[in-house]
């Protein structure tokens, strides 16, 4: 018998039409791996939780907008937005230019948003449910293991999206931020990541990544899409060790500024912060 996995990837592929009680199980692998929107709708799944996913979509696309429309003009980006395949994400991800992070806050300040956390590259700001998460660098630990300018620089442009005219990262480089921010950050692999690589990975993603020092993280990422289509990976799933260990290595001896934030780590773990964020991390199975 194939995968829940494989199984999944070919509902959402249009393949196969779950029935009975393959929809239960394979909805609740599909919320795990952030794809239940585009699982319901391939599936033409109906009825209450499809009703719950499609409000939540509205909603979401409703942040975003207000979002985009509040930072217009501001050098910015939506980051780890654009997937191939549809999504409801539990808060709007956006890199902004470092000198302008404070009238990016300003600005959604006016229009209810408050800050909760204010920390090294990242400000997070909340509005009842709504979260809006503002990078100056991809970091974890406040270690900065990607360029939030260089990628300002290079790689954004404008894009359409239900309706609404956006600011983001090409395709490109979605493939590549994904990929690091799951090795590099998150060190679990969904299958919202493996549609990302599989669908967007082309020769202009993989110069990208070398161009930025994440190769390894994009490398890993490959290796793990041919193990699910292999069934011998279910996700989600830890990314081994091993893995992380090489990538990490070679991060730290090849990437000046990804050494040079590496000590505030040390002062990250001090925090009452981190403390609740080692312990969550340690028990997931998603994020």
């Amino acid at each position: 018998m194939s995968s829940r996995t494989l199984r999944l990837v070919r509902a959402l592929e249009g393949l196969e039409k779950p029935v009975g009680g393959e929809v239960g199980e394979l909805a609740e692998v599909a919320g795990l791996n952030k794809v239940l929107l585009g699982f319901l709708r391939s599936a033409g799944v109906e009825g209450e939780a499809r009703r719950r996913e499609e409000e939540r979509y509205k909603w979401f696309r409703s942040v975003v907008g207000e979002v985009a429309g509040a930072l217009r003009g501001l050098d910015y980006a939506l980051h780890k937005f654009r997937k191939p395949v549809e999504h409801v994400s539990v808060d709007v991800d956006v890199l902004v230019n470092t000198r302008q992070l404070p009238e990016a806050v300003k600005r959604l300040a006016s229009r209810g948003f408050r800050v909760e956390v204010w920390e090294k590259y990242t400000v997070t700001m909340t509005r009842g449910r709504a979260i809006v998460d503002l990078y100056t660098h991809p970091s974890f630990a406040w270690v900065v293991y990607l360029d939030g300018e260089e990628l300002l620089e290079c790689c954004t442009e404008e894009f359409e999206w239900e309706g609404l005219e956006l600011r983001g990262l090409t395709r490109e480089a979605e493939v590549v931020v994904t990929a690091a921010h799951a090795v590099y950050k998150e060190h679990v692999y969904l299958l919202a990541d493996y549609f990302t690589v599989r669908r967007w990975l082309n020769k202009r993603a993989l110069e990208l990544a070398r161009e930025l020092g994440v190769g390894d993280s994009l490398k890993i990422s490959v290796c793990l899409n041919k193990l699910v289509d292999d069934g011998l990976v279910e996700l989600p799933a830890k990314i081994p060790v091993s893995y992380l260990a090489g990538a990490y290595a070679h991060k730290l001896f090849r990437d000046n500024v990804f050494r040079s934030t590496l000590f505030n780590a040390l002062e990250y773990l001090l925090t009452e912060r981190a403390g609740r964020s080692v312990k969550w991390r340690l028990t997931r199975v998603s994020y």
